[in-house]
């Protein structure tokens, strides 16, 4: 498994994809950081099976809100994942992949809701908390957890 932490480190909420990953290294599974650029996502989950992607959503829900899309199952939404600051970002990256057949067989979006993204913020409270939550879930859905707490 593959998890590839989408996000600008020093820009509030949308620094929550990329310590989801720091995380997850540091728990000792394979992740790594990108900017969310679509062909840079594209090359990085080339070849790789399972995929997971972690990026901060503004959908209207609550901060903190994590939501799980079953990328490889239906297109997205280009608004479930509307906060890149690039033109091209996640959503368009993945239906861009499926066109190409280029899609990893299993690929999850997790999206954590996020509320501020502005340059030199830090990751708000709700944020910070659904950070270890979804790498909580992540790494259980990796098998590596064991039911220790």
């Amino acid at each position: 498994m593959l998890v590839i932490g989408v996000g600008h480190p020093d820009c509030g909420d949308d620094a929550a994809g990329c310590l989801v990953a720091r995380r997850l290294r540091e728990l000792g599974l394979r992740a790594i950081e990108l900017s969310g650029e679509a062909t840079t996502l594209m090359n990085a989950w080339e070849g790789e099976q399972e995929v997971i992607v972690v990026d901060a959503t503004l959908t209207g829900a609550t901060p903190g809100t994590i939501q799980i899309w079953d990328a490889a199952a239906a297109p997205l939404r280009r608004e479930s994942l509307r906060c890149s600051t690039h033109g091209m970002g996640v959503a368009e990256a993945v239906e861009l992949a499926r066109a190409l057949g280029r899609l990893p067989a299993h690929f999850r979006i997790y999206g954590i809701e996020g509320r501020k993204f502005e340059p030199g913020q830090t990751p708000s409270p709700e944020v910070t908390a659904a950070i270890e939550e979804a790498a909580r879930r992540i790494l259980e859905e990796s098998g590596k957890c064991t039911s220790q707490d």
